[in-house]
């Protein structure tokens, strides 16, 4: 795809300077960006070979110190957002299945179904105007301040401008894993066994505790882990409206600027991030459904 783009990277590179035609042609001979699409993807795919993902052209460093450096930043992100979607979309999801009917439970489905049809950039706006134009609460973006260093920012500093980015992030998963764990409670509610130990005059929170949770709890485990690939694309939005520097915005580059080893390096370490969480959650499902073990105790 970035073979067939109209943007020539050496063009985007050296932006308004101007240079004659030998010194564009040389440097695309140095970068290789005057080669064939095979000839490309050959020369990649010998590069991976030896377990380097090539040298970043916008960047000028190798693709690893790259990804390294901005997928830190974001993992930060990324996972402060996911305990809170979680935390907070498992809970709404239980009082929305409990009360289901009810004007909680109309109120939870209505928060959730606004949230999931808008889009993560356009929230990440609504927010930026009313908390960080309007009324100053937050900074409009950035993870420090102006004219200082990362290595000086205090913690309070540092999470003080993760705040909206990451209340941002984690709202449309919130809403997914709501509606998510609510139809779950109320196929639990609807259950022989429920209402055996609704007749038995068991109480209907004790009930919810001790048979609904543990029901429900493995299936919202295993959404939960499956969307990473929806919090890796995510980040990438809200980075880009937050101007904060993590792999999000190097992305955006690598494709705006046809940085082709950045751009594959970053697919590669989404993939295997994606794979991670796929992975860790059958783990969990192992280890917390005894079910799965296949112990036998015979």
């Amino acid at each position: 795809m970035i073979q067939m783009s109209p943007i020539d990277p050496v063009r985007a590179y050296l932006g308004q300077r101007i240079v004659s035609q030998e010194q564009l042609a040389i440097m695309g001979e140095y970068w290789g960006t005057n080669l064939s699409l095979g000839e490309r993807v050959v020369g990649w795919l010998s590069t991976l070979a030896t377990g380097s993902m090539g040298f970043s052209l916008i960047y000028r460093v190798p693709v690893t110190e790259v990804i390294v450096q901005k997928f830190t930043a974001s993992l930060t992100l990324m996972a402060t957002s996911w305990v809170i979607s979680g935390i907070f979309g498992f809970g709404l999801g239980v009082l929305a299945g409990a009360k289901e009917g009810t004007w909680i439970d109309k109120a939870i489905k209505t928060y959730s179904y606004i949230l999931q049809s808008s889009p993560t950039f356009w929230i990440g706006l609504v927010l930026l105007m009313l908390f960080s134009v309007y009324l100053g609460w937050f900074p409009i973006g950035l993870s420090v301040p102006i004219g200082q260093l990362s290595d000086t920012v205090t913690f309070w500093q540092w999470l003080y401008r993760l705040i909206l980015p990451a209340v941002t992030l984690s709202i449309v998963g919130i809403a997914s894993l709501t509606m998510f764990t609510r139809d779950k409670l109320i196929q639990v509610k609807k259950s022989d066994y429920f209402l055996f130990a609704q007749a038995r005059g068991e109480s209907f929170w004790g009930i919810i505790k001790n048979h609904g949770i543990r029901n429900i709890l493995l299936p919202a485990i295993s959404i939960q882990f499956l969307s990473f690939n929806e919090l890796f694309g995510g980040t990438i939005l809200v980075e880009q409206v937050f101007a904060y520097p993590g792999i999000g915005q190097a992305t955006v580059a690598a494709g705006l600027r046809s940085d082709v080893p950045l751009l594959l390096g970053i697919v590669i370490i989404s993939a295997i991030f994606v794979f991670t969480g796929n992975l860790i959650a059958d783990i969990i499902y192992k280890y917390v459904d005894p079910r799965l073990r296949g112990d036998d105790d015979d």
